[in-house]
Parts: structure tokens; C-alpha cells; sequence
């Protein structure tokens, strides 16, 4: 042992300093053991199975380094937000990159200029709070899975939104025929897209049919032609750049589309609370905002619709930092909104 404590046991005898790293390597044995048994727990809570003990060792090394991680950002103080041991917790950050966000998705170098119908909202007319689960225009938390279509996730979220403020009916609508059918433009299914290339195929395509008669297969499949379809929009617009106010205009009058940075470790792991500090602008990952707020400490924030399951984060959902000192927004999130019109 390396320690002063073992360096000053050795010049007493080898006998005591024998123990002392025989004591201190049952210890770590025990740690092992533990975070053995908390790791086979947690296979069954996600039914995970590996193919071979290899991979199973492989995998616990990775469970066992993401724990403490979580634990030792948790024990950190005066943070506003938490993390959990979640469904992605075997995963490697770069595995987790690699499957949970959107791989295609490239900010639009050049966009055509769209209106913003919001432009003349006076901030100071806008509630103060909203929540647009409360109104009853957003379904359940949905699970994209081991696909990268997070980008039709976005899109339909924001058209099922748009869908019941217009004709007072909530309808889940169908991811899947995104991902099958929008593939002669920029959107690749599982590969990734853009929010602003799916509202151009649900106009193009007429509409979309429902979650039921279209069901999720997350993986790629052959277009089914000749859908019903259950809703339609008639267009679309992307609220202005980098402008938090904006955004909270088009937040105040319906669920919208927005793109973040949702690669890093604190987004993998995050389990409940406002996510504050240092956040990438890559944007890679597609999300809805439902609302906004401020908690009883005066923390405005965001809150989010996501689609990776109800054991991700508040039960699905997340609340990011509004209104900070970088216009991009947390996480980007402000760079590339957008919603669809009916």
C-alpha cells in the first residue's frame, strides 16, 4: 500500500503491515461483492441479459464506473438537480451516444425563413407558469428505444400538441411511419433527422395515421402506403434563434419541437430536478418543450417532454434552466426550436 498510514505500519513489523493490506483488500472485495449483488438487482429491475460471462464482467466494470459516477456527482453540494441509476447505467457514454441520440442530426447551415406568429405577444401578457400536460394536450412518455429517431419523437409531440389545442381531441400518433416513410430527404430513420424535415412530410404526406394503426417497432421497416390518416398540420415555423423570450412566447401558446445537446453524462444519468451549469451546443438530440416554470427557490426552467421511457429522469420528463446568460439557451436549446401550424 501507497499510503503514509501503511508506509509507518511497515517499519513496525511485517506481520501488522501484512494485515493491513489483507484487511484493506477484503474491503475492497466487499465493495465488489456489493456492487455485484446491486448490479444483478438491477439486471432484473431493466431484464437485461448478456450473452456470456464476458460480456457480463465487461458489462459490470462499465455499471460499477457509472455508479460512481452518479454517487459522486450526487455527494457534490449545492446542486439543483440530481442523477440515478437508470436503464442506461451498463452503457458506456459513447454506447449511449451512439444509440439514444439522434446520429443525423446536422443544425441546418442555411434555413429558409419562416414567419413567427408570436413575434407581437407581449412577454408580460404570458402566464406565469404552464404546464401542457395540465390542458391535456400531451400523451404519455413514449420510448424511442435502441433507435436514433428521437427527431420524430420531437416532431409528433409537438403535432399531438398542436392537434388537440385546434380540434380539443389528444390522439397519439404514429412514430413509426416517420421512420419508415420519411426517408427521401434529409430524415433516415433510426440514423437520425431533422424536426423540420418530419412537419414537411406530415404536410406533404397529408397527415399522420395513430399510434395503434402504425405501432412502434423501433427499428426500420418497409413504408405501409395507404395509412389513415388521423391528424394533419398545414404548416410549420422555427422560432427565432438564441432568443429564450421567443421561445417562451411559443411555449405559452403550444408544445414545440427543440434540438439539444443531449450527450453527456449528466443527460444520460439525469433523475430529477432543474438542470443547471456547463452544457454542449452539439446539437444531437430531438425533445419537446411542454411548459415552463419556477421552482419555490426562484430556479426558472423548462420543462421537457423526452422519449427514452418513464425510468429516464421525472418520470420521463425534464427540467432544464431558463433564461441563462447564454443565448444558445441550455444545451442549446434555444439555437433550433420550431412547432407546427394548423
Amino acid at each position: 500500500m501507497a499510503t503514509p498510514r501503511a508506509f509507518l505500519l511497515a517499519i513496525l513489523g511485517c506481520a501488522f503491515f501484512c494485515s493491513a493490506t489483507t484487511f484493506a483488500a477484503r474491503d475492497l472485495s466487499d465493495d465488489d461483492s456489493a456492487m455485484a449483488a446491486r448490479h444483478e438487482l438491477w439486471m432484473t429491475q431493466y431484464g437485461r441479459v448478456y450473452k456470456d460471462a464476458t460480456e457480463k464482467a465487461r458489462r459490470f466494470e462499465v455499471f460499477k464506473a457509472n455508479v460512481k459516477f452518479i454517487e459522486s456527482f450526487n455527494s457534490a453540494r449545492n446542486r439543483k438537480f440530481w442523477l440515478g441509476v437508470n436503464q442506461f447505467a451498463d452503457l458506456t457514454n459513447d454506447e449511449f451516444r451512439a444509440t439514444k441520440t439522434n446520429k443525423g442530426f446536422k443544425p441546418s447551415p442555411v434555413k429558409a425563413p419562416t414567419g413567427f406568429r408570436y413575434e407581437n405577444v407581449s412577454i408580460d401578457a404570458l402566464p406565469a407558469t404552464i404546464d401542457w400536460r395540465t390542458k391535456g394536450a400531451v400523451t404519455p412518455i413514449k420510448d424511442q428505444g435502441q433507435c436514433g429517431c428521437c427527431w420524430a419523437f420531437s416532431a409528433v409531440a409537438a403535432t399531438e400538441g398542436i392537434v388537440k389545442i385546434s380540434t380539443g381531441k389528444l390522439v397519439s400518433l404514429s412514430e413509426q411511419e416517420l421512420v419508415d416513410c420519411d426517408v427521401h430527404g434529409e430524415d433516415q430513420g433510426c440514423e437520425g433527422g431533422l424536426m423540420d424535415d418530419a412537419f414537411k412530410f406530415i404536410i406533404k404526406n397529408g397527415g399522420l395515421t395513430t399510434e395503434s394503426g402504425y405501432p412502434y417497432t423501433a427499428a426500420d421497416g418497409k413504408c405501409k402506403s395507404g395509412s389513415n390518416s388521423a391528424a394533419t398540420i398545414k404548416g410549420y415555423e422555427d422560432v427565432p434563434a438564441n432568443n429564450e423570450a421567443a421561445l417562451m412566447k411559443a411555449v405559452a401558446n403550444q408544445p414545440v419541437s427543440v434540438a439539444v445537446d443531449g450527450g453527456d453524462m449528466t443527460f444520460q444519468f439525469y433523475s430529477g430536478g432543474v438542470m443547471t451549469g456547463s452544457c454542449g451546443t452539439d446539437l444531437d438530440h430531438g425533445i419537446a418543450a411542454i411548459g415552463y416554470g419556477k421552482t419555490s427557490d426562484g430556479t426558472k426552467y423548462w420543462l421537457m417532454k423526452n422519449s427514452w421511457g418513464t425510468t429516464w429522469g421525472e418520470s420521463g420528463y425534464l427540467r432544464m434552466e431558463k433564461d441563462i446568460s447564454d443565448k444558445k439557451g441550455m444545451c442549446g436549446l434555444a439555437m433550433e426550436p420550431s412547432y407546427p401550424t394548423e
